[in-house]
């Protein structure tokens, strides 16, 4: 019983984590084209888009990050036997790049709210898909527990990933009309 418990909590925090994720990059969307913006604009909109990432960021998913972590371990230690897996070898690995991914948006993060930015707002859109394909990958392993099928898993995902890079090129074209 306490196992279920456990679970459940590891997999709350893993969508409030990827909510968070999904957002984050969201903002920063928002926070690079409010510094595009004309100086009126911006004095309001930078201010108020900086609060929202900032509590989004410290409140909700870096707490969720470490916790999916924490009950994740904890969940292994009730199923130390998939350690020998390889769908569990390669799920660990997609979620190291996820981490990996996270530290990246702690990056971008700490850069925007100080008003720089290197990268536009479609590489951001771009970017933000990183963790969709992340979240494909690591859902799909956990609930086949198959490396047999992880072939046409990539093929799978690397079909979603320009999927999603055709449709952010469709949006940024009816955008710019």
């Amino acid at each position: 019983m306490e196992f279920e418990y456990i679970k459940a909590l590891h997999i709350i925090f893993v969508v409030t984590w990827f909510a968070g994720l999904f957002y984050i990059v969201r903002l920063f969307i928002y926070q690079t084209e409010a510094m595009e913006r004309p100086e009126a604009e911006r004095a309001i909109l930078k201010p108020q888009l900086d609060l929202m990432a900032s509590r989004l960021w410290y409140i909700i998913t870096w707490p969720s990050a470490v916790l999916t972590l924490i009950f994740g371990f904890w969940v292994l230690t009730y199923r130390m036997g998939y350690l020998q897996l390889g769908f569990m070898h390669a799920k660990l690995g997609f979620v190291a790049l996820l981490y990996g991914y996270h530290i990246g948006c702690h990056i971008l993060f700490k850069e925007i709210q100080k008003g720089r930015t290197r990268w536009t707002s479609t590489q951001l859109r771009i970017w933000n898909e990183a963790s969709t394909l992340l979240l494909f990958a690591i859902v799909f392993l956990i609930v086949l527990k198959s490396t047999v099928s992880m072939l046409w898993g990539i093929v799978s995902l690397l079909g979603l990933g320009v999927t999603l890079m055709l449709g952010i090129r469709i949006y940024k074209k009816f955008r710019k009309d």
